[in-house]
């Protein structure tokens, strides 16, 4: 995407979403001649468009970010459930370096880096959590330290004939296979959580005694369920349905309820869905 300041200016941003870091990290360019600028007396006001071009440049982009199953942020903001002012507040609030000069010296850029936790927390409402489903008919279940359901290959859309490769957005529900719902961002225990992480398949196959990389033990620990998740749900696939004996480990223990309302639950999808650059 380019844009033009009142000068000509020529800013361009380009940007990568990665659900594993939970990252949104972008570059914006600005060419020097397209703005007249020569060094080194035009770096201050380059470095002034460079800055008012972010925050022009990232807002689209924020928009299009999932939210859930049906909506992107700027659905949310279409409808009035959230205001752009907020969505100029999270691009605000990134990590940024120090505006660069390019090596041919003709190109000034800039790096930031939101979190999208923070985008998490902007959206996240309650006070108080919603209680995990329990079950009248409970199951004699161990206490795990965490949540793994892998979903990494094509699977049934629920309602539907066909397949899907499941995909990342912030609220992933889970639904057990009588499409009772197991986990929803209301049972988050605190609004500074992430409700759900996402990895893939490597890094639950590591050769160590747990099998999982260092990333994941610090979030789902050592002894954690896994679970093969049996389909997807919702106008975007992603949602897991997850078997109903499966989804009875979790909500017959107080201890496994407990994962979900502390965000210790893991997706693996397909790695070719964990990034996208812009």
């Amino acid at each position: 995407m380019v844009f033009n300041s009142a000068a000509e200016a020529k800013l361009d941003i380009t940007g990568l979403v990665n659900w594993e870091t939970m990252r949104l990290n972008t570059e914006v360019t600005l060419d020097l001649a397209s703005a007249n600028l020569r060094l080194p007396a035009g770096r201050t006001q380059g470095e002034s468009l460079l800055i008012a071009g972010y925050s022009t440049l990232i807002r689209p982009h924020l928009l299009e970010l999932p939210v859930d199953s049906s909506s992107t942020l700027g659905d949310l903001v279409n409808r009035g459930d959230f205001f752009l002012t907020q969505v100029d507040v999270i691009a605000s609030g990134a990590n940024a370096l120090p505006p660069a000069m390019r090596p041919d010296m003709r190109t000034m850029t800039v790096q930031h880096s939101i979190s999208l936790l923070n985008v998490s927390t902007s959206l996240l409402q309650h006070s108080r959590p919603s209680p995990a489903v329990r079950t009248l008919s409970p199951v004699t279940a161990a206490n795990y330290t965490g949540i793994i359901i892998i979903a990494a290959e094509n699977l049934p859309v629920h309602g539907m004939r066909n397949s899907a490769l499941p995909v990342p957005c912030l609220f992933p529900k889970i639904w057990d296979s009588e499409m009772n719902l197991i986990y929803d961002r209301n049972m988050l225990e605190t609004r500074n959580s992430l409700m759900v992480r996402y990895s893939s398949l490597p890094n639950i196959f590591q050769s160590n005694p747990t099998g999982l990389s260092d990333e994941l033990r610090q979030i789902v620990g050592d002894r954690p369920l896994r679970i093969f998740a049996r389909g997807v749900f919702g106008i975007n696939p992603t949602d897991l349905i997850i078997d109903r004996a499966d989804a009875l480990l979790i909500i017959s223990s107080e201890a496994n309820r407990r994962l979900l309302a502390q965000g210790r639950v893991v997706f693996i999808l397909d790695e070719s869905v964990l990034k996208y650059e812009f």
